[in-house]
């Protein structure tokens, strides 16, 4: 069971594909005593892993000491940052916080794009210098790939770089269209596209050691087990059923593309909530509509909710459109 909190709104980019639309620091963010006791909430629900991202994580001030706390209430402490800020001296302090390894963002192997994209110059050198920083203190990171029209076509180079400069894994993630990212809807993949590049990648994946992991394509699990591929990971969607999201302010939903917040952490314990929501309750069940409610692969995968939940406009246990498998119970 993992969570991720976005610790901070604040952000030193603008990124076209921002979920959270990060930019400046909100006045209501949880302060460090709300933050603490949230970190214990978390813990008591059962969940193992906390990841700290943003906004940038790097920017709140007590990062160090939150990372800390997590790590001493038992929770494994990752990072997701763009890794322009990860500086030897901020390196050092995340591995003697505790943190047990950090996500960097790189989207391109052409500085050009990638830094148009992140709205940042010298993002794509400055994540590099980041890898190489966490590489030397001795924290393990992996390398997270927005995967959009015009860099698709790299991304088993994006894998081999990241096996060259010693990421323990290239994760790929499928844009849903929330936040910024309904501007750039149109450069999301498309059906045919979407499926030849999981296939792609879960080809790859055979190729290499370094783990590779299609996120927001829960389909990627139907593909490995048609492969007869070995896979750590049980499930594709985890919303709602081993993970969810806590915004800046406190707010828990479902996963970070599911903006719908189903209480607040300031006014009610994460755990309770966690446990209490009828929306939790109901994607647990797994009563999905259309083909994800009768689809063979239903456990392992179960479609994406978000997705379902933009395109059906409110209806998140609805069939994931963007799957072209065809499920043997479908004439039934």
């Amino acid at each position: 069971m993992l969570v991720s909190w976005n610790s901070t709104n604040q952000c030193n980019m603008f990124c076209d594909h921002c979920y959270r639309d990060a930019g400046a620091k909100l006045d209501d963010e949880l302060n460090t005593d709300q933050a603490k006791k949230m970190i214990r909430e978390i813990q008591a629900a059962g969940f193992k892993i906390m990841i700290f991202s943003g906004g940038e994580s790097i920017m709140r001030p007590d990062i160090f000491e939150l990372g800390s706390y997590a790590t001493a209430t038992g929770l494994r402490a990752v990072l997701g940052t763009n890794g322009t800020l990860i500086t030897p001296d901020i390196a050092a302090g995340l591995k003697t916080a505790g943190f047990k390894a950090a996500g960097v963002s790189l989207d391109s192997l052409d500085a050009g794009k990638n830094d148009q994209f992140r709205k940042f110059d010298k993002a794509h050198d400055l994540a590099i210098q980041g890898m190489i920083n966490l590489k030397n203190a001795g924290v393990p990171f992996q390398i997270h790939t927005t995967v959009m029209d015009w860099n698709v076509r790299e991304l088993e180079e994006i894998t081999d770089f990241a096996i060259e400069i010693g990421a323990m894994a290239h994760h790929v993630f499928f844009l849903v269209p929330t936040g910024r990212a309904v501007n750039i809807e149109d450069e999301a993949l498309r059906k045919m596209e979407y499926e030849r590049t999981i296939t792609r990648l879960m080809k790859k994946q055979t190729e290499i050691e370094i783990e590779i992991k299609p996120t927001c394509a829960p389909q990627f699990m139907r593909i490995a087990q048609q492969k007869n591929m070995p896979m750590r990971f049980s499930r594709g969607c985890l919303a709602g059923i081993s993970y969810c999201i806590i915004s800046p302010k406190g707010n828990v939903q479902p996963c970070a593309y599911l903006d719908i917040a189903l209480g607040n952490v300031k006014e009610k314990p994460f755990d309770e909530i966690w446990r209490d929501s009828q929306m939790f309750k109901e994607l647990r069940t797994m009563a999905y509509e259309g083909k994800c409610g009768y689809c063979d692969y239903i456990d392992s995968c179960g479609g994406c909710r978000a997705r379902a939940y933009y395109y059906t406009q409110g209806n998140y246990m609805a069939q994931d459109d963007w799957c072209l498998y065809q499920p043997r119970g479908e004439n039934k």
